[in-house]
């Protein structure tokens, strides 16, 4: 009997604009060359071969690619010296998320990427028209559902402009940015060029040569946080421009984000087993923080991280009350209430701490019959400040621990660079693991991992006693972890 067909179709003739328009730049750049030279000639052959070898492919896959939807299947075909056909059944399908990239939305086109939970391959219909892609996605959600399609349940959360004041605060700008420089040095180098030859440079060091050293290094660390708020700020604008976050047709949660590529992601709320609050340093200074879901169907490990996020940086509060939407539970990220760690716990940070600050020290120090007594005078002065410094960070690290439960989710706490909150539903939880390195064993500590089919897979309850441990693994999930337990 035939299947019913809800939908078919293929590839929008407008990419062909993209195939053929490749080999276009590097004859306008010969073009452009008066006088060209055999090493010219040589270089824009082998671009305009390259260029149209990778036309070639895209043209041949927009001629050859078709889809076809039915009550029972989505089929997939395409390639042309090499046909390829992919079939699946509803079930299969995790996620559906809609992107499209700069060139893509100037053509009105988009990509339609469809989730199986097959070592996150999935499956990829490039070139659609942005129309189509969302009227597609909306019908595999619906067919997905084996039920009717609704229209959305609401808005649960969207960008407000005062959040872009968090944009700053994520330290990883200032690593993009020292990154960038080294990336350029380097292609600087195997050019033969050498970067302090340059006019800029000797120009900074005309103008800043004669300067105390002290006064450098902090006019370049002032310059280094400028540049890395402003990297910071502009990805912040790129990333999460549009966003909205909402309870979506076929029981899903979906993510829309981005000003020059939008992002759409899809989470099947099925597969959501709770979520995750991250307040990195500064932003948590700042009283801002992140929330992620904790959830499958969105690929491979690296995949999750880059599209499990539900909300970009902004006040706690809100974070809090969009995770009491998504979990229809308020007060589960709440640490109030939370169990505290043993003591122990506190004096395996703060050693842990007292023991970098003295290697810090030693090495300094260490250096002073070669260098000098100056080194030796700043390995005492780095070590003073520094088991400071690390042991006010080993208290709000401890301060940061915590554990409990909360009708059918279990609540984790750690960390102190970056603080994080993990509620996890309890029904989630697929097994139990448990580490003790020698230290933990020594103070009757251990480390009680919950595993689960999602996010980072294992979400660790750290320094707890071994009877905290126990217990807490047989009131989360009873029966699961007593048949490795001996009674003493």
């Amino acid at each position: 009997m035939t299947a019913t067909t809800l939908r078919r179709g293929r590839l929008s003739g407008r990419l062909i604009v993209v195939s053929l328009g490749a080999p276009a730049a590097p004859l306008a750049v010969l073009l452009l060359v008066r006088e060209p030279n055999l090493q010219v000639l040589i270089t824009l052959g082998s671009v305009l071969l390259t260029c149209l070898v990778v036309g070639g492919f895209a043209l041949s896959r927009l001629l050859t690619t078709r889809y076809h939807l039915t009550a029972e299947r989505l089929e997939l075909s395409s390639g042309l010296l090499f046909r390829s056909r992919h079939s699946v059944p509803p079930h299969r399908v995790r996620s559906v998320d809609v992107t499209a990239s700069p060139p893509q939305r100037l053509l009105g086109l988009a990509t339609l990427r469809i989730d199986t939970g097959d070592q996150g391959r999935g499956l990829r219909l490039d070139g659609l028209a942005a129309a189509d892609a969302a009227d597609l996605r909306r019908l595999i959600l619906g067919w997905r559902a084996t039920g009717p399609v609704t229209a959305d349940d609401g808005l649960l959360c969207e960008l407000d402009r005062s959040w872009l004041r968090y944009a700053p605060l994520t330290v990883w700008g200032v690593g993009a940015v020292l990154a960038a420089a080294g990336s350029v040095y380097r292609t600087l180098h195997e050019m033969k060029i050498d970067p302090l030859s340059l006019g800029v440079v000797q120009d900074l060091v005309r103008r800043f040569g004669s300067v105390p050293l002290w006064y450098g290094l902090l006019l370049a660390a002032l310059a280094l946080i400028a540049l890395g708020a402003a990297c910071s700020t502009l990805t912040f604008i790129e990333n999460w421009s549009g966003y909205e976050l909402r309870r979506a047709e076929g029981g899903v949660l979906r993510v829309r984000r981005g000003l020059l590529a939008t992002r759409s992601v899809s989470m099947e709320e099925g597969r959501l087993r709770g979520v995750e609050l991250v307040e990195p340093i500064p932003l948590r200074w700042a009283g801002g923080a992140k929330l992620d879901a904790v959830t499958s169907g969105l690929g491979d490990r690296d995949e999750n991280r880059r599209r499990r996020p539900l909300t970009p940086p902004l006040p706690r509060t809100a974070a809090l009350r969009v995770a009491g939407q998504v979990l229809a539970g308020e007060g589960l990220l709440d640490r109030v209430g939370l169990a505290s760690h043993p003591r122990a716990a506190l004096r395996r940070r703060v050693n842990r701490a007292l023991i970098a600050a003295a290697l810090a020290a030693g090495v300094l120090a260490g250096l002073g019959p070669w260098l000098g007594q100056a080194f030796v005078t700043a390995g005492w002065v780095t070590g003073l400040v520094l088991a400071a410094v690390l042991t006010a960070f080993a208290w709000d690290a401890y301060r940061a621990l915590g554990h409990g439960m909360r009708g059918r989710h279990l609540v984790m706490a750690y960390g102190t660079f970056a603080r994080r909150t993990v509620v996890l539903r309890r029904d989630g939880i697929i097994g139990w693991t448990i580490t003790r390195s020698p230290f933990q064993r020594r103070t009757g500590l251990l480390t009680l991992g919950a595993t689960t089919a999602a996010g980072d897979g294992v979400y660790k309850v750290r320094d707890v006693s071994v009877d905290q441990g126990l217990k807490l693994a047989d009131a989360a999930v009873p029966a699961l972890l007593a048949p490795f337990v001996e009674e003493q």
